[in-house]
């Protein structure tokens, strides 16, 4: 029951593998301008889904959203290390009001998103009217990089349970 939008690299020369330019005001009008799009060709409410360097993105879209685009957001292996720019937890949470899920494995072993770190974003949401955090845990047995998709960073095995939990918040968003 979802159109699902999935948004490119930009061509204006954007660098997103920095956290502070996606946290930046050059992104922030690059995402409005994609919602006020989205909004012209469906009536269906727009819920942002950020995976982790993705979550830097989302969650800055959610404060920068003056339009008021927005119905809801989900953040998945949140990026929450301090020593990144634009990390989650620097941002001004505060500022969102938007129901927020927050998305985790119990067992994510990326230096840059670490499970007690992301225990701490559900209070920073201070005005969100709705905010939850979900753990995942077991999966496949984890390869490569812990911070990549075939580890637990990547909810490896679990993908399905994970989309459902997902998809199961947007549609219907409690605490």
């Amino acid at each position: 029951p979802f159109n699902v939008i999935m948004v490119g690299r930009p061509s204006d020369g954007i660098d997103l593998s920095l956290g502070a330019m996606r946290a930046g005001k050059e992104h922030a009008a690059d995402n409005q301008a994609i919602f006020r799009a989205i909004r012209r060709e469906s009536p269906l409410p727009i819920w942002l889904v950020g995976t982790s360097m993705g979550t830097i993105s989302v969650a800055a879209a959610a404060i920068q959203d003056d339009e008021a685009l927005l119905a809801g957001i989900v953040l998945s292996s949140s990026i929450t290390s301090y020593k990144i720019p634009g990390a989650v937890p620097r941002q001004a949470l505060e500022q969102i009001r938007l129901p927020t899920l927050i998305l985790h494995h119990e067992q994510d072993a990326c230096w840059a998103c670490q499970p007690y770190e992301a225990k701490r974003i559900e209070g920073q949401l201070k005005n969100a009217p709705l905010r939850k955090t979900l753990w995942v845990s077991g999966g496949n047995e984890p390869s490569g990089s812990p911070c990549e998709a075939f580890h637990y960073h990547g909810f490896i095995g679990v993908e399905e349970q994970t989309v459902d939990l997902i998809s199961g918040w947007i549609l219907k968003p409690a605490e």
